[in-house]
């Protein structure tokens, strides 16, 4: 089975802008590496991953999943292969951020709910360095200090500049990420 990997960002960025170019790239290098990528659907970083999915060689109806905050599945870009009306509108944050991995790029309040709801659901972060918003501020930090993997003594949010490194931490790390949030635990 394929991995799903969240992509979150800006939902209001510049076509010819860094954010839309590195959305693009991160969206085509999974793909191209074997990954299904999933998004809130919407406009922005999400379409732009969806298009550089699409413009992957190995592309395949189903790469790309939105989770929608609104009931109406034609809400989603037109790049989403599966479209998923959630109703919940910012409440779907969580359902997007428990992929099994997410990649932040920029992106303000939404983007940092999905940052820390990543985190608390214990799921790899990849945040890019390299551009404005909250993925720049928390990129090569820690949440807080739980301990989330005893055996991943420099569990944190990955910092990358592009689209090759979110691959490569990927592929040498994503299978130490293999625990699955059940509960809060009651002494937390």
């Amino acid at each position: 089975m394929k991995k799903i990997i969240a992509i979150v960002g800006d939902a209001k960025i510049e076509k010819d802008g860094p954010k839309y170019q590195l959305a693009y790239e991160t969206g085509k290098a999974l793909v191209e590496a074997g990954f299904r990528i999933q998004s809130g659907g919407l406009r922005g970083v999400m379409e732009a991953a969806f298009k550089g999915a699409h413009d992957a060689e190995n592309y395949s109806e189903g790469s790309t999943i939105a989770i929608i905050p609104s009931f109406d599945p034609n809400d989603a870009n037109e790049y989403a292969d599966i479209a998923i009306p959630t109703g919940l509108d910012v409440f779907r944050n969580v359902i997007v951020s428990n992929a099994c991995a997410v990649v932040a790029i920029g992106g303000g309040a939404g983007t940092l709910s999905e940052i820390a709801n990543a985190w608390a659901l214990k799921r790899m972060i990849i945040a890019f360095n390299n551009v404005d918003g909250w993925s720049a501020k928390v990129a090569g930090t820690r949440m807080d200090n739980r301990v989330r993997y005893p055996d991943i003594p420099d569990d944190k949010i990955y910092s990358v500049s592009n689209a090759q490194e979110v691959v490569k931490l990927l592929k040498e790390r994503l299978h130490k990420y293999n625990t699955f949030h059940t509960s809060i635990p009651k002494d937390s």
